[in-house]
């Protein structure tokens, strides 16, 4: 009885562990000619720098805690997607199996194991966006640029998704496009901005020049002033403090990235 027992959780076991090794694989992941069993990925030797920054970051027994700055890295490098390649890739480095960092990337938005346009959109279309006229917006991007909700433009240069709170709901309506924010946004603004990527040269460089913080106002915007100035407060002395403690630090805004190791 006692060995039938034994027999039978062992074989349990076994189902389980089987289950779970396709999942991480065949259930995971769709085989593509350009994204399959035999794609090839590597870091640079200068991504791989970085890769060693970002391990130094943690205890070796937990080389895992770098997985999310390591698939960002594999995913700058690989032009704003990750292939299967690249999440074994991290996994290797990680020191983990494979389906853990399937788990991950799965589970983020800001990871794609899609193709991507240079330019990806993402338009905010929770409710206060929606009041404010995300859904014009939208509708402008779709005209100009031929395409629908999910789907990338022929020549690859831009994809297009309707997505969920951005968190910048003080300027509504709004857009991500890779990393950065553009906001109080009009149809008209909106094509200006497409025009803008378009005439661009150098994709390594903003289409636009954005604000020190990662966002642009397009509507000439830069502080959380209404269109009137103060309406209140204004009669309030604001606090003093001593600049000068700043002036000896060695990161500003516009360089996090760099010392994040990114």
């Amino acid at each position: 009885m006692f060995l039938s027992k034994l027999a039978l959780q062992n074989t349990t076991k076994s189902v389980v562990r089987t289950q779970v090794r396709r999942a991480g694989d065949k259930a995971f992941h769709i085989n593509t000619s350009y994204n399959n069993q035999t794609t090839h990925f590597d870091f640079t030797p200068e991504n791989y720098k970085r890769v060693k920054a970002l391990l130094q970051k943690y205890p070796d027994n937990y080389k895992q805690a770098a997985m999310i700055p390591l698939l960002d890295l594999a995913q700058r490098q690989y032009g704003g997607w990750l292939p299967l390649a690249a999440m074994n890739k991290v996994a290797q480095v990680c020191e983990v199996a494979p389906v853990r960092v399937y788990e991950v990337a799965s589970f983020y938005t800001m990871f794609h194991r899609t193709p991507v346009g240079t330019y990806f959109l993402q338009v905010c279309g929770t409710t206060p966006c929606m009041i404010c006229g995300s859904e014009e917006i939208m509708a402008t991007i779709q005209d100009e640029l031929g395409i629908k909700n999910g789907e990338t433009t022929a020549d690859g240069m831009f994809s297009l998704l309707e997505v969920e709170c951005l968190g910048a709901c003080a300027n509504a309506p709004m857009l991500q496009m890779n990393d950065d924010y553009y906001e109080c946004l009009t149809p008209q603004s909106v094509r200006d901005l497409l025009q803008a990527c378009r005439d661009n040269k150098d994709i390594s460089q903003q289409a636009i020049p954005m604000g020190k913080w990662g966002s642009l106002p397009m509507n000439g915007q830069v502080s959380c002033e209404g269109p009137l100035g103060k309406t209140s407060l204004d009669t309030i002395e604001p606090p003093k403090f001593d600049r000068s403690k700043f002036d000896a630090g060695d990161v500003d805004p516009a360089s996090v990235k760099k010392h994040m190791s990114y």
